[in-house]
């Protein structure tokens, strides 16, 4: 386990003065090419498994979900909204911009079960699985 200096000011704020440096010439030179990397939560009950994306903002058809050979892509854009005149940000700590996830799902998977519901800035994936075969069987022997 590694240990790290604990920053009791602000979770994105620096710890130290090289820190802040770092931080400043990464963003700076990053900032064009900064995409907007939703946060995901992923749980399993002993008939689902469940994908909870953080995407608030967008608007269900702006949603892409696919599932190839097995991987699970959700793509879309989280759009800036136009500035109004008169209106001056002093900040901008949302991130905008296009986003792609992709999961490869285990072969216990239903996939032509799964669902996506899009509530409240959360979108629900629900991958069901498969009912467990019993493998376990007696042989008499002759």
């Amino acid at each position: 386990m590694k240990l790290v200096r604990y920053n009791n000011f602000e979770p994105n704020y620096p710890s130290s003065f090289s820190g802040l440096l770092d931080k400043f010439f990464n963003e700076s030179v990053n900032a064009e090419a900064s995409r907007f990397i939703p946060s995901v939560d992923i749980s399993e009950d002993g008939n689902n498994y469940e994908l909870e994306l953080s995407i608030p903002g967008v608007k269900k058809e702006d949603f892409n979900i696919s599932l190839e050979d097995g991987k699970l892509t959700i793509s879309g854009e989280r759009k800036h909204k136009e500035k109004k005149e008169g209106k001056n940000y002093h900040s901008v700590q949302s991130q905008y911009g296009s986003f792609s996830k992709s999961f490869f799902l285990p072969d216990d998977v239903s996939p032509e079960k799964i669902e996506a519901k899009y509530e409240d800035g959360i979108l629900h994936v629900l991958i069901p699985k498969t009912e467990k075969k019993v493998v376990k069987s007696t042989i008499e022997v002759k």
